[in-house]
């Protein structure tokens, strides 16, 4: 990830397009793949390119970058500066790959085919993918609720005790 942040750039071009491309190298596998710029990450992106407009008109400099320091130079050490960022939002200790396993949260929460799920995050195979999918208690009660209700659905929410036969 670190990578990443560090090349992204402010090009307009692909986000007109309405994807989020990550080029072939600038990813942990190597291989470049695209995210669909939904409305949360299409707002962070434009703020960004705002804060970039102006610092540009404030200092006359071009900001080619999407991240940049107060100074508009690149940030060069990102842990750091995300230790700094994390501290400063209440939220000290938070990794980046934390964000990894809590988007493979959200997209099995929402329902997300697993392969289309696999493509966004970058994982090649079911097993490495199955290692960020954590079931916590909500998903597991939510699961009882469902099965409750397909029991509501079939007739089957009275529960029927029958008594084990005796044996001498």
């Amino acid at each position: 990830m670190a990578a990443q942040i560090r090349t992204a750039d402010s090009s307009m071009e692909t986000r007109r397009a309405g994807w989020l491309r990550l080029e072939p190298g600038e990813t942990k596998n190597g291989e470049g793949r695209q995210f669909p710029l939904i409305p949360a990450l299409r707002s962070v992106l434009e703020a960004q390119k705002n804060k970039a407009d102006a610092l540009a008109r404030e200092t006359g400099e071009i900001i080619p970058w999407l991240f940049f320091r107060r100074n508009g130079e690149p940030i060069k050490d990102l842990y750091g500066a995300w230790d700094r960022a994390c501290r400063t939002a209440g939220v000290a200790g938070l990794v980046p790959h934390d964000l990894r396993r809590s988007a493979v949260r959200n997209l099995e929460r929402a329902g997300v085919p697993r392969a289309t799920a696999m493509k966004l995050v970058g994982h090649k195979t079911e097993a490495i993918y199955r290692r960020y999918a954590i079931v916590v208690e909500s998903d597991l009660l939510a699961g009882g609720e469902k099965l409750d209700g397909l029991h509501q659905i079939q007739g089957l929410a009275k529960p029927t005790v029958v008594p084990f036969p005796k044996s001498h």
